[in-house]
C-alpha cells in the first residue's frame, strides 16, 4: 500500500455479489474503477486505477477502521456506521466523527423496533411503560446492540423511567445477565425475529425493507429507528491531506456521474430549419434541457441532443420521442449513458 493511494473499505457480503446489492461491481466499473477479485471474496484490486487500494472487510468494522486510520474512506450502510459511532461513544467514551459524502442510492432499508404481534402495545413507549411496570430487567435482541442501547435509553427518558433503568449491558445471546436491573442487549448474528417469536426477548431491532418477513413471524413494528442506504463515508481527517483529498474528489465525481446517468438516455435528433422554433418551444415547456439545448447547426438541418429520464411517469420516454416527431424532428437516436457529470462543484467537501 502506498501513501499516495486512496484506501477504500470494500464491503464483503451481498454488495460483493454481482447479482445482489445493487450491483456495486458494475457501478464501480462504469465509473472507471474496474475491480478484480472483489466478486470472488478478494483480495480486491483496481485493475485500471492503481491510485486506489481496496481493503476487503465487513461494513460492521469500517467505522472503527476509519477512526484508526486504516481506511481513508469506506463503502458502507448508514446503519453500521451509526452502530460503530454509538459503540465508541457508549462503551469507550470516544467521539467518532465520520462524514457521509455520497449516496450510492442502493441498499435502502429500515431499522425498526419489533415485538410480538400479541403484545397489546403498538408503540415503543407503550411497550416500555408496560415492561417497566412488570419487571426489573428488559431483554433485548439486536444485531446492532449499541444502536439498541442508544434507542432504548432515549425512549426510557421520554417516559420518565431512565433513572430506574439506566443500567445496561451488551452480551452474547443468553449469557448470564451482568446487571439485575435496566436493560440487557443480546447481540445476535441473524434470525433476530425468531428469538422474539419464541419468547427469547421482550423487544428486538431488525433490518427490513417491506416488513413482510416480520409479519410472517407474527411480529409487529413498534418504532422506526432510522432508514439506511449504502454510501461513501470518510474520516474528515482526509481533508488535511491535499493529495488524498484530490483522489477522493476524483473518485466521488466519477461515481456521481455514473449514478446521475442511471435511468437516463441521450436523445439525438435532426430538426429542419423551419421547425426549429416549434421544437425549442416544446423542449422548453417540458424542461427537457438544462442551461440550453445542445445544437450542432447544419445547412438545412440542425442536430439536437437532450437527456431524458427513462422512468419519469410525467413525460415517458416513448411520448417524448413521439412528440418530437410531431414537432418536426427526424432521425431520432436513443443512446444509453454511462456517466453524466454536471461540473466539479457537485462534490462538496
Amino acid at each position: 500500500m502506498s501513501s499516495k493511494q486512496l484506501v477504500i473499505g470494500m464491503p464483503a457480503g451481498s454488495l460483493a455479489n454481482p447479482n445482489r446489492g445493487g450491483n456495486l461491481i458494475n457501478l464501480l466499473d462504469a465509473a472507471g474503477f474496474k475491480t478484480r477479485g472483489y466478486e470472488n471474496g478478494g483480495p480486491t484490486t483496481f485493475s485500471t486505477a492503481n491510485f486506489l487500494f481496496g481493503w476487503d472487510g465487513r461494513p460492521q468494522e469500517f467505522g472503527s477502521q476509519m477512526m484508526l486510520g486504516e481506511l481513508d474512506i469506506a463503502i458502507a450502510g448508514d446503519d453500521w456506521i451509526h452502530e460503530r459511532v454509538a459503540e465508541l461513544k457508549i462503551e469507550y467514551s470516544e467521539k467518532l466523527e465520520l462524514e457521509k459524502v455520497l449516496s450510492l442510492k442502493r441498499g435502502g432499508v429500515r431499522i425498526v423496533g419489533i415485538t410480538n404481534d400479541s403484545n397489546p402495545s403498538d408503540t415503543v413507549e407503550d411497550c416500555l411503560s408496560k415492561l417497566t411496570s412488570e419487571k426489573k430487567l428488559i431483554n433485548v435482541v439486536s444485531e446492532m446492540p449499541y444502536l439498541a442501547v442508544e434507542w432504548l435509553q432515549e425512549k426510557l427518558k421520554a417516559i420518565g423511567k431512565y433513572e430506574e433503568f439506566c443500567s445496561w449491558s451488551v452480551q452474547k445471546y443468553k449469557t448470564p445477565p451482568k446487571n439485575d436491573t435496566g436493560i440487557v442487549v443480546y447481540e445476535t448474528w441473524g434470525k433476530t425475529e425468531a428469538k422474539i417469536k419464541n419468547g427469547g426477548a421482550d423487544i428486538g431491532i431488525e433490518i427490513t425493507q417491506s416488513g413482510s418477513a416480520l409479519r410472517n413471524y407474527g411480529l409487529k413494528i413498534i418504532d422506526e429507528i432510522m432508514t439506511s442506504e449504502t454510501g461513501i463515508w470518510i474520516n474528515p481527517a482526509i481533508k488535511d491531506d491535499p493529495e488524498k483529498l484530490d483522489l477522493l474528489k476524483m473518485f466521488l465525481l466519477n461515481l456521481h456521474g455514473t449514478i446521475n446517468a442511471e435511468n437516463r438516455v441521450m436523445l439525438l435528433f435532426n430538426v429542419p430549419a423551419e421547425k426549429k422554433s416549434s421544437i425549442e418551444k416544446y423542449l422548453s415547456e417540458y424542461n427537457l434541457y438544462a442551461e440550453e439545448p445542445t445544437i450542432n447547426p447544419g445547412k438545412s438541418f440542425a442536430q439536437y441532443s437532450i437527456q431524458v429520464e427513462t422512468n419519469n411517469p410525467r413525460i415517458p420516454l416513448a411520448k417524448v420521442r413521439y412528440e418530437l416527431t410531431k414537432h418536426g424532428a427526424c432521425s431520432i437516436d436513443t443512446v444509453p449513458l454511462l456517466s453524466s457529470i454536471p461540473d466539479l462543484e457537485i462534490i462538496q467537501l
